[in-house]
């Protein structure tokens, strides 16, 4: 092997020393490895946050949009409650997707938990605050597509409006916005890559902090990189699978 390397080219020998300079020397790669767990965690938990505020957003502004011609003709107690909240929500969608999600960081980071140092929390609920609001307009958007007589079916079937929208709604938004669901998800992988400015050694700062111990650009970021590029693209082979089997199974 070591009359191969004697015998190889240059620029094949500088990409070696390259490689062992930025990942082997100090055991640099374990840097990646725990930046990578911890962009998953991060992204994971994250995606339940704004799963579990999407779906109560969403159910609010959908159930005002259904019912507010019917419910301005009486304009009960119920109808001004309903109506507040789905003014909060619209407040909560505009502010959120309005905003950089850096800066909603950086601020649930130096602002709203300026007392706690677990930054890894705050990504996760930043992040999960971000997602929120575009989880909550795709099923938002889910659920204003269900044909009406879906709703009358149930109250056919002795259901009230929550149960309604529980037992027979729910279960078909779900399967129709699934696959956006899992975009959303492949989106919220790339935008943890500005958890380093809270001090998280994710994955793009693990390629970062490589960088500026060894002076070499090229090869960790490229890293970092392919990384990513690996991950999305399984994800995304994964998310074509599962339209696929939607489709056959409306068959």
């Amino acid at each position: 092997m070591t009359g191969f390397w004697e015998s190889a080219p240059k620029w094949l020998v500088d990409l070696k020393d390259d490689f062992v300079l930025n990942f082997l020397d100090e055991g640099r790669w374990k840097w990646l490895l725990e930046g990578l767990g911890h962009t998953l965690l991060i992204t994971l938990v994250a995606l339940l946050i704004g799963l579990a505020i999407g779906v109560v957003i969403a159910a609010v502004r959908s159930t005002y949009d259904k019912n507010r011609e019917s419910m301005e003709l009486h304009k009960s107690v119920g109808y001004y409650v309903l109506k507040f909240f789905n003014g909060v929500c619209h407040v909560y969608l505009t502010i959120i997707r309005g905003t950089p999600v850096v800066v909603q960081l950086l601020i649930m980071y130096f602002i709203v938990f300026a007392s706690s140092r677990n930054s890894l929390m705050v990504a996760m609920i930043a992040f999960g605050i971000n997602s929120g609001a575009y989880v909550a307009e795709i099923l938002r958007g889910g659920i204003m597509s269900i044909d009406n007589g879906q709703f009358e079916a149930g109250r056919s079937l002795g259901f009230n409006y929550v149960q309604t929208m529980i037992y027979i709604i729910i279960p078909q938004v779900f399967k129709n916005v699934l696959p956006t669901l899992c975009n959303e998800f492949i989106v919220l992988l790339k935008e943890t890559s500005v958890a380093g400015y809270v001090g998280i050694v994710d994955l793009t700062k693990a390629g970062d902090l490589i960088r500026g111990r060894t002076f070499s650009a090229f090869m960790p970021l490229i890293a970092v990189a392919l990384i990513y590029l690996v991950m999305v693209i399984i994800l995304t082979a994964l998310v074509g699978m599962l339209e696929r089997r939607l489709r056959k199974n409306e068959r």
